[in-house]
Protein backbone atom coordinates (compact mmCIF):
# COMPACT_ATOMS: atom_id res chain seq x y z
CA UNK A 1 0.00 0.00 0.00
CA UNK A 2 0.95 3.62 -0.62
CA UNK A 3 0.68 6.62 2.09
CA UNK A 4 -2.51 7.22 2.09
CA UNK A 5 -3.25 3.58 3.09
CA UNK A 6 -0.70 3.37 5.18
CA UNK A 7 -1.73 6.71 7.36
CA UNK A 8 -5.37 5.25 7.22
CA UNK A 9 -4.62 1.60 8.69
CA UNK A 10 -2.50 3.72 11.29
CA UNK A 11 -4.29 3.37 14.79
CA UNK A 12 -4.77 6.77 14.39
CA UNK A 13 -2.43 8.39 17.60
CA UNK A 14 0.09 10.89 16.45
CA UNK A 15 2.93 7.91 16.78
CA UNK A 16 1.01 5.36 15.14
CA UNK A 17 0.55 7.80 12.05
CA UNK A 18 4.19 8.91 12.43
CA UNK A 19 5.08 5.18 12.16
CA UNK A 20 3.28 3.74 9.73
CA UNK A 21 4.40 6.78 7.38
CA UNK A 22 8.05 5.68 8.51
CA UNK A 23 7.94 2.40 7.23
CA UNK A 24 8.60 3.71 3.50
CA UNK A 25 11.33 6.29 5.17
CA UNK A 26 13.49 3.97 7.51
CA UNK A 27 16.04 1.40 7.23
CA UNK A 28 18.21 -0.82 9.32
CA UNK A 29 17.83 0.78 13.07
CA UNK A 30 15.00 1.92 14.54
CA UNK A 31 15.71 2.15 17.94
CA UNK A 32 15.79 5.85 17.93
CA UNK A 33 12.23 5.92 17.84
CA UNK A 34 9.72 5.67 20.75
CA UNK A 35 7.92 2.22 21.13
CA UNK A 36 4.64 3.98 19.44
CA UNK A 37 5.89 4.87 16.34
CA UNK A 38 8.25 1.39 16.16
CA UNK A 39 5.23 -0.57 16.84
CA UNK A 40 3.75 1.54 13.66
CA UNK A 41 6.86 0.89 11.66
CA UNK A 42 6.36 -2.76 12.34
CA UNK A 43 2.70 -2.85 11.25
CA UNK A 44 3.51 -0.98 8.38
CA UNK A 45 5.54 -3.97 7.08
CA UNK A 46 3.24 -6.46 8.49
CA UNK A 47 0.85 -4.80 6.27
CA UNK A 48 3.43 -4.79 3.19
CA UNK A 49 3.97 -8.58 3.35
CA UNK A 50 0.12 -9.06 3.78
CA UNK A 51 -0.28 -7.34 0.50
CA UNK A 52 1.85 -8.27 -1.19
CA UNK A 53 1.48 -11.68 -0.36
CA UNK A 54 -2.65 -11.54 -1.23
CA UNK A 55 -4.31 -13.53 -4.25
CA UNK A 56 -6.42 -10.11 -4.91
CA UNK A 57 -3.31 -7.76 -5.14
CA UNK A 58 -1.16 -10.27 -6.72
CA UNK A 59 -4.27 -10.23 -9.51
CA UNK A 60 -3.99 -6.50 -9.72
CA UNK A 61 -0.32 -6.94 -10.44
CA UNK A 62 -0.77 -9.58 -13.50
CA UNK A 63 -2.78 -6.37 -15.60
CA UNK A 64 -0.04 -4.44 -15.30
CA UNK A 65 1.78 -4.95 -19.02
CA UNK A 66 4.68 -7.11 -19.43
CA UNK A 67 6.87 -4.70 -20.23
CA UNK A 68 6.16 -2.35 -16.77
CA UNK A 69 5.67 -5.85 -14.78
CA UNK A 70 9.09 -5.56 -12.75
CA UNK A 71 6.95 -2.08 -11.26
CA UNK A 72 3.50 -3.36 -10.81
CA UNK A 73 3.85 -4.05 -7.32
CA UNK A 74 4.58 0.04 -7.17
CA UNK A 75 1.88 0.90 -9.72
CA UNK A 76 -0.97 -0.91 -7.45
CA UNK A 77 0.52 0.29 -4.46
CA UNK A 78 -0.57 3.73 -6.15
CA UNK A 79 -3.46 3.01 -7.70
CA UNK A 80 -5.21 1.96 -4.71
CA UNK A 81 -4.35 4.53 -2.85
CA UNK A 82 -6.62 6.14 -5.52
CA UNK A 83 -9.46 4.12 -5.10
CA UNK A 84 -8.68 5.00 -1.72
CA UNK A 85 -9.35 8.08 -1.87
CA UNK A 86 -12.02 8.36 -4.20
CA UNK A 87 -13.81 5.35 -2.37
CA UNK A 88 -12.81 7.36 1.24
CA UNK A 89 -16.20 7.99 3.03
CA UNK A 90 -16.87 4.35 2.56
CA UNK A 91 -14.40 3.91 5.12
CA UNK A 92 -14.05 6.28 7.14
CA UNK A 93 -16.49 8.53 9.10
CA UNK A 94 -14.24 12.02 8.70
CA UNK A 95 -13.86 13.57 5.51
CA UNK A 96 -10.57 12.72 3.48
CA UNK A 97 -9.21 16.75 3.70
CA UNK A 98 -10.17 16.54 7.97
CA UNK A 99 -7.93 13.23 7.50
CA UNK A 100 -5.01 14.74 5.53
CA UNK A 101 -5.12 18.54 7.40
CA UNK A 102 -4.63 16.53 10.99
CA UNK A 103 -1.67 13.81 9.24
CA UNK A 104 -0.20 16.92 7.90
CA UNK A 105 -0.40 18.74 11.66
CA UNK A 106 0.96 15.79 13.52
CA UNK A 107 3.78 15.60 10.37
CA UNK A 108 4.80 19.07 10.92
CA UNK A 109 4.56 19.21 15.02
CA UNK A 110 6.97 16.03 14.57
CA UNK A 111 9.29 17.11 12.07
CA UNK A 112 12.65 17.01 14.27
CA UNK A 113 12.28 13.22 14.45
CA UNK A 114 11.62 13.00 10.81
CA UNK A 115 14.29 11.40 8.47
CA UNK A 116 15.96 13.84 5.88
CA UNK A 117 13.91 12.43 2.79
CA UNK A 118 10.53 12.96 4.65
CA UNK A 119 11.88 16.40 5.80
CA UNK A 120 12.57 17.51 2.13
CA UNK A 121 9.60 16.45 0.62
CA UNK A 122 6.69 17.37 3.39
CA UNK A 123 6.34 21.10 2.37
CA UNK A 124 5.85 19.97 -0.93
CA UNK A 125 3.56 16.79 0.27
CA UNK A 126 1.74 19.48 2.34
CA UNK A 127 0.90 22.31 -0.49
CA UNK A 128 0.28 19.92 -2.61
CA UNK A 129 -2.22 18.34 -1.04
CA UNK A 130 -0.16 14.77 -1.78
CA UNK A 131 -2.88 13.00 0.42
CA UNK A 132 -6.19 14.01 -0.35
CA UNK A 133 -5.33 14.57 -4.11
CA UNK A 134 -4.73 10.90 -5.07
CA UNK A 135 -8.57 10.93 -6.24
CA UNK A 136 -7.52 12.76 -9.07
CA UNK A 137 -5.92 10.81 -12.29
CA UNK A 138 -3.63 13.44 -13.02
CA UNK A 139 -1.93 13.25 -9.63
CA UNK A 140 -1.72 9.46 -9.90
CA UNK A 141 0.47 10.12 -13.31
CA UNK A 142 2.53 13.19 -11.47
CA UNK A 143 3.04 10.71 -8.53
CA UNK A 144 3.85 7.28 -11.24
CA UNK A 145 6.26 9.40 -12.73
CA UNK A 146 8.17 10.86 -9.61
CA UNK A 147 8.86 7.45 -8.38
CA UNK A 148 9.99 6.87 -11.86
CA UNK A 149 12.54 9.69 -11.57
CA UNK A 150 13.59 8.55 -8.21
CA UNK A 151 14.89 5.30 -9.18
CA UNK A 152 17.70 5.23 -10.44
CA UNK A 153 18.25 2.70 -12.64
CA UNK A 154 16.90 3.32 -16.50
CA UNK A 155 13.17 2.13 -16.14
CA UNK A 156 10.01 2.66 -18.27
CA UNK A 157 7.65 3.39 -15.30
CA UNK A 158 7.00 6.91 -16.59
CA UNK A 159 3.80 7.30 -17.87
CA UNK A 160 2.53 4.36 -16.09
CA UNK A 161 -1.04 5.75 -15.19
CA UNK A 162 -2.14 4.48 -18.50
CA UNK A 163 -2.10 0.99 -16.87
CA UNK A 164 -4.48 2.34 -14.43
CA UNK A 165 -6.79 3.81 -17.31
CA UNK A 166 -6.55 0.24 -19.41
CA UNK A 167 -7.35 -1.60 -16.71
CA UNK A 168 -9.75 1.08 -14.16
CA UNK A 169 -12.66 -1.43 -13.83
CA UNK A 170 -10.98 -4.69 -12.60
CA UNK A 171 -8.40 -2.58 -10.58
CA UNK A 172 -11.47 -0.64 -8.71
CA UNK A 173 -12.95 -4.46 -8.01
CA UNK A 174 -10.01 -5.76 -6.91
CA UNK A 175 -9.70 -2.85 -4.33
CA UNK A 176 -13.32 -3.03 -3.20
CA UNK A 177 -12.71 -6.87 -2.44
CA UNK A 178 -9.21 -6.37 -0.63
CA UNK A 179 -9.54 -3.36 1.19
CA UNK A 180 -11.80 -4.82 3.89
CA UNK A 181 -9.74 -7.74 4.30
CA UNK A 182 -6.93 -5.75 4.81
CA UNK A 183 -8.70 -3.34 7.76
CA UNK A 184 -9.49 -6.76 9.09
CA UNK A 185 -5.90 -7.49 8.99
CA UNK A 186 -4.68 -4.50 10.21
CA UNK A 187 -7.28 -4.77 13.19
CA UNK A 188 -6.19 -8.11 14.44
CA UNK A 189 -2.60 -7.85 14.19
CA UNK A 190 -2.57 -4.28 16.40
CA UNK A 191 -5.06 -5.77 18.83
CA UNK A 192 -2.34 -8.74 19.40
CA UNK A 193 0.99 -6.09 19.51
Amino acid sequence: MNYLAHLFLSEGTTESLIGNLLGDFVKGSIDIYSQGIIKGIYLHRKIDTYTDSHPVFRSSKRLISVNRSRFSGIMIDVFYDHFLAKSWLDYSSISLSDFTNNVYQVLQQSKSILPERLKRILPDMITYDWLGSYKENSTIDQAINEISRRIKRKNNLSGGVEELFLNYQQLQTDFSKFFPELIDYTLTVSSEQ
